[in-house]
C-alpha cells in the first residue's frame, strides 16, 4: 500500500500497487503544474481524508484536483464517469517508492508522442551540462 499526501497532509490518498510507468508531460497545464502522473482505476485509489477543489479547463473533460489548503495538485479524472482511469500525482508518493521507475517523457502540447525516457531519479538526457 502507497500513501500519497499533498504538503500540508491534509489530502491523503492510498494506493494499491506503485505505478510501473510515469508520465511527465508537456501540455500547458501540465508543464505549469510540475505534476507526474501515474495512471490507476480509480478503484485502485482510496482518498483517507481532506477534500479537493476541482479544476476543469477548456475542453472539459477532465477534472484536475489540488489541496485547498497548501495547493499541491493531488490528481486528475475524467468527467466521463466510465472512463477507468485516473491520473495521481506521484510527487506526492515518497521518492524511495519511485526509484527507478520508467519515466515517459510525452508530447501533450502538440503530437502526443513519446519524446523519450528516463528513470525517476536520475535527470532527463540533456538536461545537465
Amino acid at each position: 500500500m502507497i500513501e500519497a499526501t499533498c504538503h500540508c497532509g491534509a489530502v491523503r490518498m492510498e494506493i494499491d500497487h506503485p505505478p510501473d510507468v510515469l508520465t511527465d508531460c508537456n501540455c500547458s497545464l501540465c508543464r505549469r503544474l510540475g505534476g507526474l502522473w501515474a495512471y490507476y482505476r480509480p478503484e485502485q485509489v482510496r482518498r483517507v481524508s481532506g477534500v479537493t477543489i476541482a479544476y476543469v479547463q477548456g475542453d472539459r473533460t477532465l477534472e484536475t484536483h489540488h489541496c485547498p489548503t497548501c495547493g499541491c495538485t493531488t490528481h486528475w479524472q475524467s468527467l466521463d464517469p466510465t472512463y477507468e482511469r485516473m491520473g495521481v500525482n506521484v510527487r506526492l508518493m515518497p521518492p524511495q517508492v519511485l526509484a527507478g521507475v520508467l519515466v515517459r517523457a510525452l508530447d501533450g502540447a502538440d503530437t502526443w508522442a513519446v519524446l523519450g525516457e528516463y528513470r525517476f531519479g536520475t535527470p532527463p538526457a540533456g538536461t545537465l551540462t
